[in-house]
């Protein structure tokens, strides 16, 4: 795992008081108890230090701020709902990174249900965004596991995927515009309710994604949609990998863009979550090797239903399904998606977990999976591939459970061999190292290896123009 190795200095005492005169003493932390939840990554994998962590509740204090640690050469570190997976949301070991938690920028600016786009700040969570535009009668489809955190500001910097990629795409296509403030304080209003805009080099899509190193994005217009009319959802046991494409073919032939969700588990990973997280149930009566949850949308009552009952007969009369429940209530539904969603939480009980966020080709996932796990026993016999993830874009999260007995410290001291083999795999088979949760500080290393020299030059190029101080999340993405 990659430290940043941060060469900026510590802000003076004076300097510090001035960062805190931008947003007033109450939210602007320096004693360590209160910076401590901010410090820590959900997994434990990166534990930070910082003289100061300043709350702006506005575009122009961040503007004031970034215009002050700019001038002063004074790294920051941006901050949604601490929701990361690649520690780019933490700041370094080094003590001399500034915190910029953006909670406070927590406003529904507009929403415009007859335009379909609705304009919210960047510490609005991602579920107050779909709570709000299911209010109005629309619908926001990025969902995540982490959505009751998980921000809209960190969201669009790593371009999150979530489970409705399938039909609406990343967080990237959901968004028209955006407000950005840059590494000098200048702020880019951008925030466009245009579905077509063909005026040159296209500023938002270079700032989705970009993990907060060439700018801040305070607000975004994102896209709405017709609420679907109904959802029908099932949990589908299959007897072998082998049965994975062609069940996923045959779904997609026969529901085309109903096809909503096509999420993919391994059969050990379904016994950690029913081992691990209180209140789950088996859905099916016998084990299966894997498992599949089936989400069809339809815009009229009955539509949906019909369209999943008939093509799971079909598979259960092929034999590409061994087993299937199709879920009679919301609460039901609700039930089997828990399974799903609470996959990366039922690992923790299992000990230390190496985990990848990659995609192939969706046609070569059972390659993958079969190549990848031979890697694995390689790296360190004994140890459990998990895998599960979002088929039908082909994002797999290959993660890699301990061997039984095994010393935690000394499976997790194995994560950039694994790493390095498991990636290798990949770029094998044309895929890419990250898929949906970015580079961060954890992967920056491995993009730098994986990527073309002109492809890590461009990026550098990018970050030089746009930020030549280098303050804005240093060491993260790119070095």
């Amino acid at each position: 795992m990659t430290s940043s190795g941060s060469t900026f200095k510590a802000p003076a005492p004076d300097l510090i008081a001035r960062f805190a005169a931008i947003v007033g003493a109450d939210n602007a932390i320096v004693e360590a108890h209160e910076q401590a939840p901010y410090l820590v990554e959900w997994r434990d994998l990166y534990m930070g230090r910082t003289p100061l962590i300043l709350k702006p509740a506005t575009t122009e204090e961040v503007s004031r701020i970034l215009a002050l640690a700019n001038a002063e050469g004074i790294a920051v570190v941006a901050q949604g709902g601490n929701t990361g997976l690649v520690g780019g949301q933490i700041p370094d070991e080094s003590g001399t990174e500034i915190l910029l938690s953006l909670k406070r920028l927590n406003r529904v600016r507009a929403i415009d249900p007859a335009g379909t786009t609705i304009t919210v700040e960047a510490g609005v969570t991602l579920h107050a965004v779909q709570e709000a535009t299911r209010t109005a009668g629309r619908l926001f489809p990025l969902s995540l596991a982490s959505e009751g955190s998980a921000t809209i500001g960190g969201n669009l910097a790593t371009n999150a995927g979530g489970v409705a990629v399938l039909s609406y795409g990343t967080a990237r296509a959901l968004t028209l515009g955006l407000e950005v403030v840059l590494a000098d304080g200048t702020v880019w209003d951008g925030l466009r309710a245009l579905k077509k805009d063909n005026t040159g080099y296209d500023l938002r899509d270079l700032f989705v994604g970009s993990e907060g190193t060439l700018g801040i994005i305070t607000a975004a217009t994102l896209k709405l949609f017709p609420e679907p009319g109904e959802r029908a959802t099932a949990f589908v046991a299959l007897p072998n990998l082998e049965a994975l494409l062609p069940f996923f073919q045959s779904a997609e032939a026969q529901a085309g863009a109903a096809l909503t969700a096509f999420e993919f588990m391994s059969g050990p990973l379904l016994e950690f979550v029913l081992r691990h997280i209180p209140g789950t149930r088996r859905p099916l009566e016998a084990q299966a090797p894997w498992y599949v949850l089936v989400e069809i949308s339809g815009a009229s009552a009955g539509r949906a239903t019909q369209i999943l009952d008939g093509f799971l007969a079909d598979a259960l009369a092929s034999g590409l399904v061994s087993d299937a429940v199709v879920a009679s209530s919301l609460q039901q539904a609700a039930d089997l998606w828990r399974l799903r969603e609470s996959a990366s939480e039922a690992q923790k009980g299992e000990g230390g977990s190496i985990k990848h966020d990659i995609s192939v080709p969706v046609a070569r996932i059972p390659e993958f999976l079969v190549a990848a796990a031979n890697v694995v026993e390689r790296v360190c016999a004994g140890a459990h591939p998990v895998p599960f993830g979002h088929f039908g874009d082909g994002n797999v999260h290959y993660n890699i459970s301990q061997p039984e007995g095994f010393d935690k410290a000394a499976f997790l001291a194995k994560w950039d061999e694994m790493a390095r083999a498991v990636h290798d795999v990949v770029v094998s088979l044309g895929g890419s190292i990250s898929a949906e949760h970015g580079i961060g500080r954890l992967k920056v290393d491995e993009l730098a290896r994986v990527k073309s020299p002109v492809e890590i030059e461009l990026m550098r190029r990018i970050k030089s123009a746009l930020d030549p101080k280098g303050i804005l999340n240093p060491g993260r993405v790119v070095r």
